[in-house]
């Protein structure tokens, strides 16, 4: 059985988006790890799968690189959506699908740069304490559809500068830890740049690395930033793989946000067939 799919690009943010309104992928947990194996399978942070929606023009169902399901991702969200405008599933301005049982609306401004108007934020929690290797880091965290831990590295000299931060061994041993048990969380690490803009990177749950980019992890880097700095919307934010993503916001009172939007680069990479039967073998179109 061959299954047609789109490799995409969001800011970095690597997936393989496929199709599934006739639920042909009945296995989506080992569909993930088979496909989004480096090397072995096509290679990606991830799966998206557009499927129906009552509520909505689609759903879209999105899981790891390990296999496990993953919360809301903002990247991932726009790749999906132009996926669906590239495919004539959707009209190609405004539409919405929903993700996790929230309806997500979406602004096509050009073929490759979409917004997404994202889920109310919640659970702020600042200057969290948090023990890694006898030393403390001052961290923040922020629920924007997933869990985010949100290291500002002014906050923690310690760690020096963002290009030279140990994101792996740290973010891994703060996803881990025991603060942010049972999910674990996702760590991002941020440095201001100037005014509404900041730098980060981020060590992503369930890619269980440093990716290129993570949407819902700038949502939340960019959020505690203008609580920090006491900034207006919008903040702009430099990802690893040299793209910016534009988050917009209303703050109001009591550290709490609303119309909350995230706006950057879907793209195409390739596209091709998988075929089931051989191992996830890819086949050229």
């Amino acid at each position: 059985m061959k299954i047609p799919f789109t490799k995409m690009s969001g800011a970095g943010n690597d997936f393989v988006v496929v199709d599934n309104r006739a639920g042909i992928i009945s296995e989506p947990h080992q569909f993930s790890i088979s496909v989004c194996t480096r090397r072995l399978g096509i290679g990606a942070d991830g799966v998206l799968m557009l499927e129906k929606s009552a509520r909505a023009d689609f759903k879209m169902r999105y899981y790891n690189a390990d296999g496990t399901d993953a919360g809301m991702c903002g990247n991932g969200g726009r790749c999906i959506a132009k996926y669906a405008v590239d495919n004539h599933i959707v009209s190609p301005v405004k539409f919405t699908f929903e993700a996790l049982g929230y309806i997500y609306h979406v602004t096509r401004y050009a073929p490759t740069i979409y917004e997404l108007k994202m889920k109310d934020p919640f659970d702020i929690k600042l200057n969290q304490p948090i023990k890694i290797n006898d030393k403390m880091i001052k961290g923040n965290y922020l629920n924007t559809g997933t869990d985010h831990s949100v290291i500002f590295l002014d906050e923690n000299p310690e760690l020096g500068l963002l290009e030279s931060t140990d994101v792996f061994n740290i973010g891994r041993s703060i996803r881990y830890h025991q603060l942010y048990q049972p999910k674990g969380t996702n760590a991002n690490f941020v440095s201001k740049v100037e005014s509404n803009s900041i730098k980060i990177r981020t060590y992503e749950r369930g890619v269980e690395d440093e990716t290129l980019a993570c949407g819902t992890g700038s949502v939340a880097s960019a959020l505690l930033s203008a609580l920090k700095f006491g900034w207006s919307s919008p903040v702009n934010v430099g990802v690893k793989s040299g793209d910016t993503l534009i988050v917009g916001f209303d703050k109001n009172e009591k550290r709490s946000f609303s119309n909350v939007t995230l706006k950057g680069p879907a793209e195409n990479i390739f596209s091709g067939n998988i075929n089931l039967d051989k191992a996830f073998h890819i086949l050229s179109e």
